[in-house]
């Protein structure tokens, strides 16, 4: 409601500046014809002035601002997979008994074009991700997310991801996650069917996590090279990577 009388007040204000201007003008110069002639003039402009400032001006600053807006989203998703998305990949795709059968397919190169890119997430978004949960060591999984709890949240708090409901998720998840895995006393205590729940929780976050890995290579891979050979170097996929430059 606020705003709407905001937008009351300064339209009567506009409204009533202009009229004061048109009334100087013939005070000064008693010449009602001229103000009718430019002001019809202005008039049969103002659908011109319209289209130009909606239609070219204003996507213009839309485009601009979406551009910044994305900017500022993949530098947060590239902080996320620095300090936890690429150690979790690691742990989790380890303990992935279907892994070997696209293993090949998420040894991303330099020579990658948009096209491999689009077939890789069609291919992960019908492959069955699973996870061992008896294999997976849940508490040191604990205890590395734990330590990354503020960091999470921090995250979860942040305005610009907003923008992305994907990766919005993919912090849910995790978040969800470290919550389960604090609840409980110790691990080994747990009875099967807890661990099984646990292991869908990891499933959940294992699917997500790749898929927003495969759309952050294709961005670095676009926009910045030198970001995009640190994380081929440091591909959680590929058993011959190495971060040393040969």
């Amino acid at each position: 409601m606020k705003d709407k009388n905001w937008i009351i007040v300064i339209a009567c204000t506009l409204i009533v500046t202009s009229a004061l201007l048109y009334s100087i003008h013939y005070l000064v110069f008693h010449d009602l014809h001229h103000i009718a002639v430019f002001g019809l003039h202005e008039l049969a402009f103002l659908p011109v002035e319209v289209l130009i400032v909606t239609l070219v001006i204003h996507r213009l600053l839309d485009e601009r601002e979406k551009k910044q807006k994305l900017e500022k989203l993949n530098m947060v998703i590239g902080t996320f997979f620095s300090r936890v998305g690429t150690t979790l990949i690691t742990c989790f795709a380890s303990h992935d008994p279907n892994l070997e059968s696209v293993r090949s397919e998420l040894v991303v190169t330099d020579t990658w074009s948009e096209e491999n890119f689009s077939t890789l997430a069609a291919r992960m978004k019908t492959y069955q991700y699973d996870i061992d949960a008896c294999t997976l060591d849940l508490e040191r999984l604990r205890g590395f997310l734990l330590e990354r709890e503020d960091f999470l949240m921090r995250m979860l708090e942040n305005p610009v991801l907003l923008e992305h409901e994907e990766f919005t998720e993919l912090l849910r998840a995790t978040f969800h996650l470290t919550e389960e895995l604090s609840r409980r006393g110790a691990i080994a205590e747990c009875p099967l069917s807890d661990i099984s729940h646990l292991g869908g929780d990891v499933k959940r976050v294992y699917g997500l996590l790749i898929h927003e890995w495969v759309a952050y290579m294709h961005y670095l891979k676009k926009n910045y090279p030198y970001l995009f050979s640190l994380a081929l170097r440091t591909n959680p996929f590929d058993p011959d990577s190495s971060v040393m430059v040969t």
